[in-house]
């Protein structure tokens, strides 16, 4: 057993290794954290009124995240497996004697990795906050980690769709209206319309599969080990949709 998952997992370090290179070696992963930073700076100060709520808390600037990352990961996921086939580089990759959850799993966590730097950024934030006032930390290092886990949801889909399709556009469009999807769906506005059409039982199933209303708790202080499982579940889902697609390119 430990054996085999060993030979599946073979490839993971050298591709997670290539793979945050090809990140850093380029301004990719640099123009990312910039406008990243900017923008989750820009909604969290200006469009949300930080310091006209008159309370030292980071709730302005949570609500932003899901919103942020479905525009942006899909952008950083989207060339993981595109990238390889316009290079022409994924036939060589996939004929590699190593097994394709390391690719996988070594591509995503890539990806994962530069998210979370990303986030590690925006510590000056907190910071700010402890010096205005007197936040619940725990609350807020809380919420940082399920905002992890999410952005890793996110990134799960990009990666997967850019193995299915050989664009990078293409991928970050499919990528962004399924992500739209699942954050939409807890918004208000979406769910009292589904409540007027479906009934209320309808609409409360449907909310239960957004990003928005499974990071609500956490943006209340509380650890659910359901949001977790369901975040990490998701992610799971999608890696192993990334699995199935990239192997049909493995077999031709």
């Amino acid at each position: 057993m430990i054996s085999i998952l060993r030979q599946q997992m073979s490839g993971f370090t050298a591709t997670y290794r290539r793979e945050l290179n090809a990140y850093f070696a380029t301004p990719m992963a640099y123009v990312f954290l910039a406008v990243f930073l900017l923008a989750l700076g820009l909604f969290t100060w200006e469009a949300a009124r930080f310091f006209d709520s008159g309370v030292a808390d980071l709730q302005p600037f949570f609500a932003w995240h899901p919103w942020l990352y479905m525009i942006f990961l899909p952008a950083l996921a989207m060339r993981l497996w595109a990238d390889e086939r316009a290079a022409g580089t994924d036939e060589l990759l996939l004929s590699l004697p190593l097994g394709l959850p390391g690719l996988v799993l070594g591509k995503l966590c890539a990806a994962w990795t530069v998210a979370g730097t990303g986030l590690l950024l925006t510590l000056p934030m907190w910071l700010s906050v402890n010096y205005l006032g007197n936040p619940d930390n725990a609350a807020i290092a809380l919420t940082y980690l399920v905002s992890l886990l999410m952005a890793g949801a996110y990134l799960s889909i990009g990666a997967a769709v850019s193995a299915l399709t050989g664009s990078q556009v293409t991928a970050f469009v499919i990528s962004v209206v399924i992500a739209f999807v699942f954050t939409a769906a807890g918004w208000p506005l979406v769910l009292s319309t589904v409540q007027a059409l479906f009934g209320t039982g309808f609409a409360d199933l449907i909310a239960r599969f957004s990003f928005i209303t499974q990071f609500e708790s956490a943006q209340r202080g509380v650890l659910e080990l359901r949001v977790v499982a369901y975040f990490l579940g998701f992610t799971a889902t999608f890696a192993f949709l990334n699995c199935l697609w990239a192997s049909r390119r493995r077999l031709g």
